[in-house]
Order: C-alpha cells, then structure tokens, then sequence
C-alpha cells in the first residue's frame, strides 16, 4: 500500500493507494505515486487536484456556438493563444450571436491581423476554418442536436466538415463536462505509452475509438473522472517536453 498526501490550505488530505508492483489493468502495473508518469502517480495527481477549492471549469465559451468556435479555430497546426485570440476577435466582432455570418465576411475577419501581448500575428488557414465554422453555425442554427450525452453530440459534431474527433471531443467533454469521450492527443499518447496502458501500434489518426476506451478503462481502474484525468494529463505532459522526450529515449519509445 502506498500513502498519498496532499495540504490545501489548513486542511491535510491522506488517501492509500494499491501496492506499485500490483496489476492496475492486465500486465499494466500501479507503479509508484511519485513516478512520473504511472498510473499511480496519475490517479494522485488527479485526487490531489481535485481537493483544491476551485473547480475545473473547461468551458471556452458562454454558448454552445462559442464552444464550437473556440475549440474549431484552434487545434492542429495552431498554437492555442492564437487560437483563442481568433476566437476573442470573431466573438467580438458578433460572429456567434444572431443571423450567422457568411462564408467570406467569417473569412475577411480572420484575415485581420490579431494582436497577441505585443506582436501582430495573421491566423492561418482562414479561408478553411471559415468554410468550417460558418457550416457548423448553420447546423447549429437549424437545432436538432443532442445533449444526451458527451458521445450523442461528439457523433453530431462529426457530420460536420472540418470537425474530426478529437475536436468533437474536445467540444463535448467542454460544454457537457462529459466523461464518455477522451481528447487524445500526441501529449496523451506519449503517457500512454510510457505508462504501459495503450497497447502498442496504435494511432490516434486510425484507432482514435481503441485509444479512448482503453483511456476510459485505466480511468475506470484508477477510480477518477476521465475529464479531470484527460486535462491533467496533457497539461503535465505538454509541460514537460525535454523530460518527456528522455523517458521515451530510455524505454526506446518515438517521440511521435
């Protein structure tokens, strides 16, 4: 048994965790809470996140439009404070409230240089994201989609051009705060596959379902929240690349 500690303010918190040499999932052991990055250490980092007084909130925007917009213009190939500055700029300018915008003005806005602390920066792949965000405003507008469930509107999102599931899940899992969906990532892959939990081969571009429930059974086994899991997981792992990349080095794992 290993004991786990965590001080928020006054108050001490104790929680025991299994034994580091026994099996969390099949041939996947716990490892030590103080290993970066096991399973055990993992399930610590999200109990003790989660004694803080302050709740995670994930969500971007104020409406459901706001979410697909913010999450839509960021994403691969995007850094996220340009992401979202291009989504502050378009909220501001009205593009997610009332009639919807049309292709091109979606297009002309995001061809507007955006400002970021000092720099001035041009948002790439306006002309794409324009298609796609305008169809996603439209169906949006139109209604009929779910709130069921974090799955039910990932599978709406997915008809849309433009949105693939990671996207989708990432706008699920913000607006319903669901845990039947993960947004894998390389970040979340490379944990993956240093703490033993995805099998082997797998990629997120081709077996992104395999990927998920295997995420949601090693969430399921080490008993937290697969939204608390999935957000602190990437945050640490994107934090960390020169240590990250030495671990993968040492257990001949690719960095990609």
């Amino acid at each position: 048994m290993q004991n786990g500690v965590v001080c928020v303010g006054s108050k001490l918190y104790s929680r025991d965790f299994p034994d580091a040499m026994s099996e969390v999932l099949p041939g996947v052991s716990w490892g030590l809470i103080e290993a970066f990055p096991t399973p055990a250490y993992w399930a610590y980092q999200v109990w003790a996140n989660d004694q803080e007084l302050e709740p995670i909130n994930y969500k971007l925007g104020a409406t459901l439009a706001e979410e697909i917009g913010a999450c839509l213009l960021g994403g691969h190939g995007i850094p996220a404070n340009v992401g979202l500055a291009a989504f502050g700029h378009l909220k501001n300018l009205g593009a997610f409230e009332g009639e919807v915008p049309s292709e091109a003005l979606l297009e002309e806005w995001l061809t507007i240089p955006l400002k970021i602390g000092s720099r001035s920066v041009r948002y790439r792949f306006a002309k794409q994201k324009a298609r796609y965000l305008h169809a996603a405003l439209v169906a949006l507008s139109v209604g009929g989609y779910p709130l069921s469930s974090g799955r039910a509107l990932r599978d709406w999102l997915l008809e849309l051009p433009g949105i693939g599931y990671k996207t989708a899940s990432w706008i699920a899992r913000n607006w319903l705060d669901a845990d039947d969906v993960a947004i894998l990532d390389i970040h979340i892959l490379r944990a993956g596959a240093l703490a033993g939990f995805f099998s082997s081969g797998l990629t997120v571009e081709r077996h992104y379902l395999q990927l998920e429930a295997e995420f949601l059974a090693l969430s399921k086994a080490i008993d937290v929240r697969p939204s608390r899991l999935d957000a602190l997981m990437w945050y640490q792992m994107m934090s960390a690349p020169s240590v990250v990349h030495g671990l993968l080095s040492e257990a001949g794992l690719k960095a990609a």
